[in-house]
């Protein structure tokens, strides 16, 4: 009787690329630094995936971070912007209408 070779299981096929999947983590990443870019390219990360019909889910994280991230930014600076002018108009409404120096800042106050 002659032993037979082991047979062995084939090897796993790789697992299929997702389409937009690494720019959909490249978005996520990017998403911290610069919100607008990083909402853009999970965007078209997830528009990528959509179209091969599967999910993105660090794409849409990215979108959903990108938002939060771009209107805290905008509130950042809305706020800021009207703390400073807020200042600006008291030292106006202190000083009254004319030209005034005050620690080396030059007032123009109407």
């Amino acid at each position: 009787m002659t032993d037979a070779p082991p047979v062995t299981p084939a090897a796993a096929p790789a697992p299929a690329s997702v389409p937009g999947k690494t720019l959909g983590i490249v978005a996520l990443i990017v998403t911290f630094f610069a919100s607008l870019i990083g909402l853009i390219l999970g965007f078209v990360a997830r528009s990528q995936s959509k179209a091969a019909g599967v999910k993105n889910t660090p794409a849409t994280v990215a979108i959903v971070l990108g938002f939060i991230f771009l209107i805290g930014q905008i509130l950042f600076f809305v706020l800021g912007g009207a703390a400073l002018f807020s200042g600006l108009f008291a030292a106006c409404a202190e000083l009254g209408p004319g030209v005034h120096e005050l620690n080396g800042v030059t007032y123009t106050c109407s």
